[in-house]
């Protein structure tokens, strides 16, 4: 069976099956008797294995069923779990990812067959569980080999309901119906050779009525060393084993009665299973409400508190790009017959045409909210593997450390989501690896022995709030600032007049580390700066606030969309600009008069502030049709924006109005330009660029 068209289902919901996993394994090990935990371990694990079983992956498929094996015998209490169980346990899902890589980039498992995790997992099977036995990558203990389980596998396999009706048949007939399954030796050159001498030994017993794999793949070798048959004869089990065995290389043979109803009856038990712990990945939510239900409990990784989803569909985001590039056009449009309606003589006509444009104008708006609400996701879904980082941070770099998250249910444009993964990872690792002192530093400063590591999203307006901090020892400023005199960034002089902002603005420069060593956590030089650069190709910025001995604060704004923003529309000379009114703070109307000088650069005082100004007929190069009168000007307009926590004042002539526009990207046209962020088309066709307030300031 061809099975590739199913390969994106297989993705998705191997990536959702991995993460409840995670989840799982981080509360069995502060909980290990939680019951509930361990059966939804096991479910998740035997839905992974039939999963790869469907789809050929032989070897993963091999690895969740040892894991699967493993919790059967946690669930019957004849395994206690352990710290080096969580880590063997962690160290599978790592592998079940790195197949689900392979899977994503060529639509193959790969060749890994990663035996030492499946020893590890036989040797808890196995009773072989202290720490030094199966921990990897630590001090191992010498085991001796553990005896082979086989099993009897075709209990696992389901009939058809051709091979159903003959295994009746067969039952009423009188004869008795035995599944069996045969392991041959893991050396044999021939296996499809040696499966054949033993279906040709059954045939001298009775009917054959079904093989697993089919015939064809025994035939073509595509098979582990294992296959199963469903055989009808009125021999005993071991007659049957006996038959099998005088093959050669044929190292076990499990036989067992079996009938038609227990088949049926654990087919029905498997269907039930499945439909009841079905995980439907959530691409469209198309009841409201359910974002409402989210997680109450900032510190809890269970899945109890999780909304339930009801009434979704999984849609292509291609197709919700498609769907939200139409909206765009009819915004354009929309704005085209603004722009008619304006230019038409009053009349009793005109009165009827600005209702419709109105009327318009309230559909498109409304259509627009509905496509990004269509676009929007949890923010949870990049988040929820951070506390699992952060475990595996505290034993690597020693230092005993929790995660706090809240406001995972805060959500984002879908495109924003899959890019902003990576700083805030970023963000993580510097915290534990930089921020954090060691635990003997903490008792010295009175601290707990535990460091406070917290992640905290929240929707301030049109943008979204994500907060990284730690309750570490905080950014010497004095440190950073010698390490920019050594690097020869500023001199010593101009070190003294800089303000701590300015300093710590220094650590997101490139190659400006300041790790004392190099590792494979942070301190290669790329770090905060590449955190800056994608942060702000999303239209975001972010901002360190930081007390010594105390903690640091990283703040992320992000816009909740990049596609379709308002807009304040402004005019330098003839020419058309558009400013994101999220970066607006306020429009002034400023006398010539008030223009102060700092350091030879102009500047205005707005309520106490300071405000440098920024002409931006210079900054564009705009070329002034009569230079005298815009020099004549007695008082400017000046549009006040804000980056966090720092402000510019953007000198236009002439104020257009706010209006909703479409943001087309250039391309790679003037992608040297940071300050113009791309393109809008106005309603009577005039192309107008968008201004980077973030770049400006």
């Amino acid at each position: 069976m061809d099975v590739s068209q199913y390969l994106d289902i297989f993705i998705d919901e191997t990536s959702e099956h991995l993460q409840n996993l995670s989840d799982c394994i981080m509360v069995l090990e502060r909980e290990p008797d939680n019951k509930d935990t361990i059966n939804e371990i096991f479910r998740a694990a035997h839905s992974l294995k039939g999963m790869a079983g469907t789809m050929g992956f032989k070897r993963m498929q091999r690895l969740t069923h040892d894991m699967e094996n493993v919790f059967q015998e946690v669930r019957s209490d004849k395994i206690k779990i352990n710290g080096s169980m969580i880590d063997v346990l962690f160290q599978c899902l790592d592998a079940i990812e790195g197949y689900l890589e392979n899977v994503k980039n060529t639509s193959n498992e790969g060749t890994d067959e990663h035996e030492e995790i499946i020893t590890s997992l036989n040797d808890i099977l196995n009773g072989a569980s202290d720490d030094s036995s199966i921990l990897l990558g630590g001090t191992t203990t010498v085991v001796a080999d553990a005896p082979v389980h086989y099993e009897e596998k075709f209990r696992e396999y389901e009939l058809n309901d051709t091979e159903l009706k003959a295994l009746k048949e067969k039952e009423n007939e009188g004869q008795k119906v035995f599944g069996v399954t045969v392991y041959i030796n893991k050396d044999c050159l021939l296996k499809s050779a040696r499966a054949f001498l033993v279906f040709k030994a059954m045939e001298e017993f009775g009917t054959i009525l079904a093989y697993r794999p089919t015939s064809q793949d025994i035939e073509d070798e595509n098979f582990d060393f294992d296959f199963s048959f469903f055989l009808a004869c009125n021999k005993s089990a071991a007659d049957i084993e006996t038959a099998a065995k005088t093959v050669s290389e044929i190292d076990a043979v499990i036989c067992g009665e079996i009938s038609a109803d227990e088949i049926e009856e654990a087919d029905e038990i498997e269907i039930k299973a499945n439909d009841e712990h079905e995980e439907t990945a959530v691409a469209v939510q198309t009841n409201a409400e359910s974002s409402n239900n989210a997680k109450s409990s900032a510190n809890s990784t269970t899945n109890a508190n999780k909304p339930v989803t009801s009434r979704t569909v999984r849609v292509d985001i291609e197709k919700l790009d498609t769907l939200m590039n139409q909206v765009s056009e009819l915004i354009i449009a929309k704005n085209s017959l603004v722009a008619i309606g304006a230019q038409s003589a009053d009349g009793t006509h005109n009165q009827m045409f600005h209702e419709q444009i109105e009327y318009l104008e309230r559909i498109t708006t409304s259509l627009h909210e509905s496509v990004m609400k269509a676009r929007m996701v949890p923010i949870e879904s990049v988040v929820n593997k951070f506390p699992r980082m952060i475990r595996d941070l505290s034993k690597r770099l020693n230092k005993k450390m929790e995660l706090t998250m809240s406001g995972e249910e805060t959500e984002l444009d879908r495109t924003v989501v899959d890019q902003i993964g990576d700083p805030l990872q970023h963000l993580l690792r510097n915290s534990a690896d930089h921020g954090l002192e060691s635990a003997e530093v903490r008792k010295e400063r009175g601290k707990p022995e535990v460091g406070s590591i917290y992640l905290n999203a929240y929707q301030e307006g049109n943008n979204v709030i994500i907060e990284v901090g730690d309750d570490g020892n905080g950014i010497d400023v004095e440190v950073v600032k010698q390490k920019a005199i050594e690097r020869g960034i500023v001199t010593a002089e101009q070190a003294e007049t800089l303000s701590k902002k300015d300093i710590i603005d220094f650590l997101f420069m490139p190659s400006f580390s300041m790790a004392k060593q190099v590792s494979d956590i942070s301190g290669r030089g790329v770090g905060l700066d590449v955190v800056k650069s994608n942060i702000e190709a999303l239209g975001g910025d972010v901002e360190v606030k930081t007390t010594l001995g105390e903690g640091s604060k990283f703040i992320v704004r992000l816009p909740l969309t990049l596609a379709i923003i308002q807009a304040l529309m402004v005019e330098i000379e003839d020419e058309k600009y558009a400013i994101s009114l999220n970066s607006i703070q306020n429009i002034e109307d400023i006398p010539v008069s008030e223009i102060k000088y700092v350091q030879a650069k102009e500047v205005i005082t707005l309520r106490g502030s300071v405000i440098p100004l920024v002409r931006l007929d210079e900054v564009l190069d705009v070329q002034r049709k009569d230079p005298e009168e815009a020099n004549a000007r007695t008082s400017l307009t000046v549009v006040i924006v804000r980056k966090g926590e720092n402000y510019a004042g953007l000198v236009v002539d002439r104020l257009m109005g706010q209006q909703e526009i479409v943001i087309k990207s250039l391309g790679k046209y003037i992608n040297n330009n940071k300050i113009i962020s791309g393109a809008t088309i106005l309603g009577d066709g005039e192309v107008a660029l968008i201004l980077d307030a973030n770049t400006l300031i």
